[in-house]
């Protein structure tokens, strides 16, 4: 008995096997994290401005922790939980493109997300 509790006791310390996102997720967040790179607008984030391609860097490297910890199955969690504040300040990430108005980062993804899921 002391044996088979010790057993289930170790490997509950052990870290769970990484689940990938299912691959519509998979394709949505990599449509995201290339539309945030191709679209030549500045992201905020803690005070700073950023180009597009750092904001991708950024989110990319935010997204691969949160599936490493299996916290990604929606689209919509990756936007909550990756891209909408953060994890240092809690401030929100905020979006501004030439002659548009600046935005929180999770009212752009959502608008973009919609336009990727709209039916051609």
């Amino acid at each position: 008995m002391l044996l088979g509790s010790g057993l289930i006791l170790g490997l509950m310390g052990l870290p769970a096997a990484r689940a990938e996102p299912p691959k519509n997720v998979q394709t949505e967040i990599g449509f995201l994290l290339g539309d945030i790179e191709r679209s030549g607008c500045e992201f905020y984030r803690n005070g700073t401005w950023h180009g597009a391609g750092e904001a991708q860097a950024h989110l990319r490297d935010k997204y691969e922790y949160l599936v490493s910890r299996n916290l990604v199955n929606t689209t919509e969690e990756f936007i909550e939980r990756a891209a909408t504040k953060s994890s240092f300040s809690s401030q929100p990430y905020k979006v501004r493109c030439t002659g548009g108005a600046i935005m929180t980062s999770n009212q752009w993804l959502h608008s973009e997300l919609a336009r990727f899921r709209k039916p051609q």
